[in-house]
């Protein structure tokens, strides 16, 4: 018994007749009925009842209908797993994160890595938006991003999810306050993320829901460059809560009217990773997390 001749009984079974099943087959007619006459021989039993116009299964027939879809189910998993096997082993992964979050991506990469050797793994760097547009797009598989609100075409596992924060010098004249609503940070010199970062769209959007455009006057990628400026006198930082409470030299203030906040996730494409090597790099980063 071979397997074509299974394939080849259950496309007649299926097309109710020889003409169609050798059609979808690509293949004579007269070989799909040399070979389904070939398996009847083998069991020892006609499997169809042959008429000038139809093709009805015998009792036979029907008995061996469920036999065969399991058969060609299991030999088509099985190559199923060997080229993922074969994708793990000459597979590529593009991971993209942001400049600053706290997610341990070295420890995750070499974990990968240590497991499984031969995939090749890239990294880069950027702004929220355009990872997310990498992503969408398929040039990244997967990126570390600051969002309000999860991207459209994409899922994200969420790992932090926090307020957004300013911080100023103890001299300042807000320094004796807890909070702080937008309102009163308009026309006040702001030093935050570039634009396409996660807490600067956060800023800017709640900014013009307010009415008004923020006075950014100092843009840095690097929370920690942000603080400097800050504690230097230059303006009023925007913050993750996690960075803005933990930083000596600075009083920290909790946005109001409204509340904002940030999150970071791991974000890929919501149909799911592209290949075997991106999908095991999706699964191990998420359990990690």
């Amino acid at each position: 018994m071979e397997l074509h001749q299974l394939e080849y009984f259950l496309a007649v079974v299926e097309e109710a007749g020889f003409t169609r099943a050798a059609a979808r087959l690509r293949v004579a007619q007269p070989g799909v009925s040399a070979q389904i006459r070939k398996l009847e021989r083998e069991l020892g039993l006609p499997l169809l009842d042959r008429t000038t116009r139809s093709v009805r299964l015998t009792a036979a027939g029907e008995a061996v209908v469920p036999h065969a879809r399991a058969a060609l189910a299991a030999v088509s998993a099985t190559r199923q797993a060997v080229d993922e096997l074969a994708g793990l082993t000459r597979g590529r992964v593009a991971v993209g994160t942001v400049t600053s979050h706290t997610v341990d991506l070295a420890a995750i990469l070499a974990d990968f890595n240590t497991r499984w050797p031969d995939v090749e793994i890239t990294l880069v760097e950027d702004a929220s938006d355009r990872l997310t547009d990498a992503v969408r797009d398929g040039t990244l598989d997967a990126a570390i991003v600051a969002y309000a609100t999860v991207p459209d075409g994409l899922d994200v596992h969420v790992v932090t999810d926090e307020a957004v924060d300013a911080a100023v010098w103890p001299g300042h004249e807000l320094a004796t306050r807890d909070t702080v609503p937008l309102r009163e940070l308009r026309d006040r010199a702001l030093i935050c993320l570039p634009r396409g970062g996660g807490i600067r769209a956060i800023l800017d959007t709640a900014c013009a829901g307010a009415g008004f455009a923020p006075r950014v006057a100092f843009e840095a990628g690097s929370p920690a460059v942000i603080e400097q400026l800050a504690a230097r006198r230059l303006g009023i930082a925007i913050l993750p809560e996690s960075i803005a409470r933990h930083r000596d030299g600075l009083h920290p203030l909790r946005i109001v009217e409204p509340d904002l906040r940030g999150r970071l996730g791991l974000a890929w494409r919501s149909n799911g990773p592209t290949s075997p090597a991106a999908a095991a790099w999706l699964n191990h980063a998420r359990g990690y997390l």
